[in-house]
This record gives structure tokens, C-alpha cells and sequence, in this order.
């Protein structure tokens, strides 16, 4: 579980002078005193604590060091819990939060879910982030999915002006270009309220790439959040796997290796091995960028990343797949290859959070927006494995010419989803939009329903029923 604090008043003006460097870790302790009641903070847990740099080898642009960071992991927690926290080091004067709480996740088991689980990528900090994180917390989830591209610090100058592009004002020899890592102090502070009080699980998105000097990248990204890397054994901030009651949640990195003889598909593999569906009868994933979108923004740019771990997944009886990048909201129907199968995964994009990017509103199988086949990889995304359909209706095109069998809903609106599973075979998904009422309002409502009859899993314990 990740929870984000926002920056502690280590300058207070109430009558204590706190002169402290604000860059040394080693000048604050990294505390977090908590309990089940908020005048009842017995037990102390302390952590780590970090700075990280952004650096440019340009004349002229503003180099950037963090504030200091602190990670600080509350071990032997009751499932389904509400516990109280004060963060902050008690042996500084005006150095500690407010007591905020939290709910820990249900009992690991078949009949144990979370009762919301809000689904979100593309945030930015925008007038339309606001109104999806309201529209979100109105709904009041016990989990939240953000699905990468977190603060859009890449589309601002190193002095705060926004651009259009990666920095306009490199050439585009250089893989380095300018950020304004402030902006993800920005964004930590607003999102506070949901943050300190909601556990929240994220995933890597292009924008959080911010490649730098040394040919660094993803520092901000790694610095700033927590990841269960170690306890699901992938040692790494760009994949992991947790459980939540009866779902096995699976996050993926479509910005690192996944080849099948890479250390994340590897990695996949051991965990799909693992999984006991007579524990966690839900597998669910997660990552940025989609295999199935039918706007001609990033159209089949994933390509090389589905080619590499779809049957795998498919094997493994994957039911949802999560995803971001494409600006708008999509739902396919159980899909595997392109084509519709009772077994394959209902993959939902809801890159639609209210980032400062325009809408996507342009379909590749609208009339002459198709795209060129060689305009679509992602050079950082493994480059070019999109070929021409091999099958009906479309083959030997690059696009339909109309909306695909496995698309199922589509449409161009700000907006988040909630997740409610209800037990091991029927989970109810809504899509909200931002212009719709706070209360009630729903754009996309449907039931995902599962046959583990129907469908052989690779897993001898999974086909339990």
C-alpha cells in the first residue's frame, strides 16, 4: 500500500524556529507514530528517508534537488482496519502532520473484496483534474489504481513555463529534455486528501520517463512513491503484484524490458505460477499503455509489449486489463488476438483523468485516419511490431473501417471508473464522467462476469470450481 504525504511545516512560525537544511535526510527522522484510535498513537514505526536530483548539462537551465522524502512501511497491520497516523519526527517542534487514518485492505480470501475500487490515469493538475478527483472522492473508494502519467512535469520548462512538447527548446537529437519537478510537489499537495486517507497503487507512464543526464530516468517516479516490489519478489518500482481480498492485482511496465527473456517477463511468469484462484479467483492487471484502443492517438503503439506476454496472461485466465495513455475511455469485449473470446480479458482505458494533452476524439477506422503503420511505434517501447490484421473483417489493412467486434464502448469524455466485486464470478464496473451529477451519474455500466468453467487455465489450482 502506498500512501502520500505531502510536505511537513518544518519552518513553523509558532513560536519555534526550526532552521533545518532542506536537503540532508539525515537532519529529520522519518517517524510515523500510529494506532487505532487518533488521541491513542501508541506504536512507532520508523523508515527512510531520500533526496533526488534533476539535472541538466545545459547553460542556462535550473538544475533540481527534492525536498526530503520519507518512506516508512507500518508492518504487522490487521486486515480491514481502520488505523490512525501522525507522520513527522516528534523530537522537532512543529515537525509532525495532522492524524489523518486509513482502512487497510480486506482479508486475502474468495469472499473478501474491497468495496470500491476507483480506476484512474492521465491525472495532471488541470481545472478537469479536479473535477475527476471530486467526482472520485465522492464515490468514496477503499483503493485507487492510477495507471501512469502522474504530474505532466515533462511538459513544463525548468522555469515553470508549459510547452506543447517534450521542451520545445531542445533539439531533437538529445534524449534529454527540460522538466519542472515542482510540479510534482504540486501535485502531492492537492491530491493530499485522497492520498493520506485512500491506499493507492500506481504504475509508470511515459511522462514519468524524464530522462536526464547519465541517461537516468524515472527519478522522480521512483523517489516519490512505494512500491511492494520485495515482498512480490520483482525487486523493481516499474512491476510488482499485491493482493486485495480475493483479487491478485498484476502492474506492469510497458516503459521496461518485456521480451520473453527479460527479467520482467520472467518475473510474470513466477508470479502467474503462484497464484491460488481458490484464494484469489480475480486476476487483474494494470499498465499504461493499451493493446486495444481504437483512437488513432497511440494507435498499436503497445504492439510489441502484446505480441510479447498476451498468452502468456491469456493462459493464466487474465479477466481485466487497466490501462491509460489514450486520452478517452474505452471498453472492449473479452478479446484475445484481436478476436472475441469468452476466455480472453476485458481491457478498460481510462487515460481519460483530465491531464493538460487535448482529448482524443479521432478513431483510426473513422474515414481516412488511418495511420501510417511506420508513424506508430514507440521507439522507447521496443519500436516497430504492428503489422496488417491477418484476418476477417480486416485483413490485410492496418485499421477497420468501422468500430472493431472487440470494441465494445467508446467515448471522448474526462472521467474515472469504479471497480466493485461482488463475489467470485460477477464484479460490477461503472465508468463516470466528469459532466455527469456527483451522485448517481454513469456513463459505462456493465457486469464482468466470469466462467472458470468454461475457460481451462493454465494452473492446475486455478479451476476450482
Amino acid at each position: 500500500m502506498g500512501i502520500w504525504r505531502g510536505s511537513l511545516p518544518l519552518r513553523e512560525d509558532r513560536g519555534h524556529a526550526v532552521d533545518l537544511p532542506d536537503t540532508d535526510p539525515g537532519t529529520v527522522g522519518s517517524v510515523v507514530r500510529y494506532g487505532l484510535a487518533a488521541d491513542s498513537l501508541v506504536r512507532e514505526a520508523t523508515g527512510d528517508a531520500l533526496v533526488y536530483s534533476q539535472l541538466y548539462p545545459f547553460e542556462g537551465l535550473q538544475n533540481y534537488t527534492s525536498g526530503i522524502i520519507h518512506h516508512v512501511r507500518l508492518q504487522g497491520l490487521e486486515p480491514g482496519t481502520k488505523y490512525y497516523y501522525q507522520c513527522g519526527d516528534p523530537a522537532i517542534p512543529g515537525a509532525t502532520s495532522a492524524v489523518h487514518a486509513f482502512r487497510t485492505m480486506p482479508a486475502v480470501g474468495p469472499r473478501s473484496y474491497p468495496g470500491r475500487i476507483a480506476v484512474v490515469g492521465d491525472l495532471g493538475l488541470t481545472y478537469n483534474t479536479t473535477s475527476t478527483v471530486e467526482h472520485m472522492a465522492s464515490n468514496q473508494p477503499d483503493l485507487v489504481l492510477l495507471l501512469g502519467d502522474v504530474s505532466y512535469a515533462n511538459l513544463y520548462l525548468t522555469n515553470g513555463t508549459g510547452t506543447d512538447c517534450y521542451s520545445c527548446s531542445f533539439a531533437k537529437s538529445t534524449p534529454i529534455h527540460e522538466t519542472y519537478q515542482p510540479r510534482w510537489d504540486y501535485w502531492g499537495r492537492y491530491m493530499e486528501s485522497v492520498t493520506s486517507t485512500t491506499p493507492m497503487m500506481v504504475v509508470e507512464g511515459n511522462h514519468e520517463i524524464e530522462q536526464q543526464i547519465g541517461n537516468k530516468t524515472f527519478a522522480a517516479y521512483s523517489a516519490r512513491f512505494a512500491f511492494p516490489s520485495k515482498e512480490s519478489d520483482s525487486f523493481s518500482p516499474f512491476y510488482y503484484s499485491f493482493d486485495a481480498g480475493g483479487i491478485h492485482f498484476i502492474m506492469l511496465a510497458a516503459y521496461a524490458a518485456y521480451s520473453k527473456s527479460g527479467e520482467q517477463y520472467r518475473w510474470l511468469e513466477k508470479d502467474l505460477a503462484k497464484v491460488d484462484r481458490s484464494v484469489t479467483p480475480w486476476l487483474v492487471a494494470g499498465w499504461h499503455a493499451p493493446w486495444y484502443s481504437t483512437y488513432k492517438a497511440h494507435y498499436r503503439e503497445a504492439e510489441c509489449m502484446r505480441v510479447a506476454m498476451e498468452e502468456l496472461l491469456y493462459s493464466y485466465g487474465l479477466d481485466i486489463v487497466f490501462t491509460g495513455h489514450v486520452h478517452a475511455y474505452e471498453r472492449s469485449n473479452r478479446v484475445f488476438n484481436y478476436t472475441l473470446d469468452p476466455c480472453g480479458a476485458v481491457h478498460i482505458s481510462v487515460g481519460d483523468g483530465g491531464n493538460r494533452e487535448k482529448m482524443a476524439t479521432t478513431h483510426a477506422d473513422d474515414p481516412g485516419r488511418c495511420p501510417e503503420p511506420l508513424s506508430t511505434p514507440d521507439d522507447f517501447m521496443g519500436g516497430f511490431c504492428a503489422f496488417n490484421f491477418t484476418s476477417d473483417p480486416a485483413a490485410g489493412s492496418f485499421c477497420w473501417d468501422r468500430q472493431p467486434d472487440y470494441s465494445a464502448y467508446r467515448e471522448s469524455s474526462f472521467g474515472h471508473g469504479i471497480l466493485e466485486v461482488k463475489n467470485e464470478t460477477h464484479a460490477l464496473w461503472k465508468w463516470h464522467r466528469n459532466q455527469d451529477l456527483y451522485q448517481g451519474g454513469v456513463g459505462d455500466e456493465i457486469y464482468i462476469v466470469r466462467e472458470p468453467e468454461r475457460c481451462l487455465l493454465k494452473s492446475s489450482i486455478a479451476a476450482y470450481f
